[in-house]
């Protein structure tokens, strides 16, 4: 996509928060209008409800609202007539509606501007598929029909789309720009920083979308502005990671104006150009990154160098400087139990991770042997850091400690354990693994008598060195576990809803 010629410095204004509601009922509409605590605006879906009335929508709200019947050739789920959707927009405006959203091919279009001289009118265009080329000129002809908002919503299958699609407008419109999908989430969050007029939440209305109270308390949207510093996870798939809300509760407790956000990349250059036009100071970098971002980094270090892998990068002027602070993290939990000279360690997976842990293992002296189905892959992994291969699975009485570095029980596969039952000595077993905190392997070795680490004590411990880095202040203690274990226990609640 290309839009040239609709850069511009961004004013500095503050950008309202505005959450989106449906329902299949008018009561249930008006109740769920009532609940958005903490929304600037409220989107009243009226497309939803099948006995839709604008007055009961209208009546008792407690702060303004923006009235939308959308149909269902741009993405609502309106099934009338066109005429009776004219009826329900106008007398919305004749009821006093702070806001109307009108499509822009809507054949009434007009009659609603004209109503209101544009005052109050968000003229929009949604499109569900990427590949959009037309966006530019889309905008100009919106623009041009005098309505007071243009609102944009387009998927988006890339963070450099996305960033290119924030940048369209002038400094003086007021204008909702969004990428829609999982690449598109930054797009909503930084929508401050772009200046638009708001930026929508809500639970699963439009691809990508993230809940008002995300937003509100994790993101903090209202407080993004041009010179808000942008951090983030790189990653694929990255929505449920727990990183975003260790280091944004890490920001607002020391009162840093800085975000840290999901990035879904489509490949490296994708991170990389996104990372250019946004300004991006940092990144945590997860699967299937953490190998080749190294062709992104001018300089990384030791730990690094030795794994192949990189999960933090810091940009150093036109340069991105890379660390690996995965190993580091690992050992934390450990040397605070154990000494690891001369214990036997016995390491499952054959991946990057797999690497990782043996190579910082073998450098606290302990014996390693690395473990997996397939023993040449274990083979390649013990070769590159001094340690021996073995087959799964590993004798009960071969171990002091075994590390579980694959991701086999990891959320929703939770039932899952890459041993079985009978094959626990008495060590320490670790599982990388953080969702589920308590895995099927963990809880087959405390049945056995072992000691267990979960894989959230890594987890805080790697984000904590990262944070120190990027920052050169250490978080306060206990903000990252704390915020890590209220986010583990709200997705285990939405999971427990979806199946009920």
């Amino acid at each position: 996509m290309c839009w040239r010629g609709f850069f511009f410095r961004v004013p500095m204004k503050t950008t309202q928060l505005c959450a989106t509601v449906t329902a299949g009922t008018m009561e249930e509409l008006c109740q769920k209008r009532d609940q958005q605590d903490g929304a600037d605006l409220v989107e009243l879906r009226l497309d939803s409800p099948c006995d839709p009335d604008v007055r009961a929508a209208l009546r008792g709200r407690q702060v303004p609202v923006l009235v939308t019947c959308r149909p269902k050739w741009e993405g609502g789920e309106f099934g009338g007539s066109e005429e009776e959707r004219r009826r329900i927009l106008l007398e919305a405006v004749d009821e006093g509606a702070e806001y109307v959203d009108v499509e822009h091919n809507a054949s009434f279009l007009s009659d609603v501007l004209e109503r209101r001289q544009g005052r109050g009118v968000v003229v929009s265009y949604h499109a569900f598929a990427a590949g959009h080329h037309d966006v530019y000129d889309r905008y100009r002809a919106m623009r041009a029909t005098g309505a007071e908002v243009v609102k944009i919503a387009v998927a988006v299958d890339s963070l450099y789309a996305g960033a290119e699609l924030m940048r369209i407008g002038d400094k003086n419109d007021r204008r909702v720009i969004i990428g829609m999908g999982s690449a598109g989430v930054p797009t909503r969050i930084l929508a401050g920083r772009y200046g638009m007029c708001w930026t929508y939440a809500g639970e699963g209305v439009a691809p990508g979308q993230v809940s008002l109270e995300g937003m509100r308390d994790q993101f903090r949207v209202r407080r993004v502005t041009e010179n808000t510093m942008v951090y983030g996870v790189l990653g694929a798939p990255v929505r449920h990671s727990v990183s975003p809300v260790m280091h944004n509760a890490g920001f607002n407790a020391l009162g840093l104006d800085a975000v840290y956000l999901p990035l879904e990349a489509s490949d490296i250059d994708d991170f990389s150009a996104f990372a250019r036009v946004i300004g991006l100071r940092g990144a945590s970098v997860t699967a299937p990154f953490k190998e080749n971002v190294a062709s992104c980094v001018s300089e990384m270090d030791e730990t690094a160098e030795a794994v192949g892998a990189v999960n933090t990068v810091l940009c150093d002027g036109d340069q991105w400087v890379g660390r690996n602070t995965d190993v580091t993290g690992f050992l934390a939990p450990l040397i605070g139990r154990m000494s690891l000279a001369g214990k036997r360690a016995i390491v499952i997976g054959a991946g990057g991770a797999a690497r990782g842990v043996a190579w910082g293992l073998v450098q606290q002296g302990a014996k390693v042997r690395v473990c997996a189905r397939r023993l040449e892959r274990a083979e390649s992994v013990s070769r590159s850091v001094g340690a021996e291969a073995g087959e799964m699975p590993p004798a009960a009485d071969s171990w002091d400690l075994l590390v579980n570095t694959t991701p086999v029980g990891t959320f929703p596969n939770c039932d899952e354990s890459p041993l079985p039952d009978g094959v626990f000595g008495k060590g320490v077993v670790y599982d990388l693994i953080y969702n589920p905190r308590t895995t099927r392997l963990l809880a087959q070795a405390s049945e056995a008598g072992c000691d267990t680490i979960g894989g959230l004590e890594m987890l805080v411990a790697q984000a904590r060195e990262q944070f120190a880095w990027w920052t050169g202040v250490q978080p306060a203690e206990g903000v990252f576990e704390e915020a890590a274990q209220l986010e583990l226990m709200r997705q285990d609640e939405v999971e427990e809803d979806r199946r009920d």
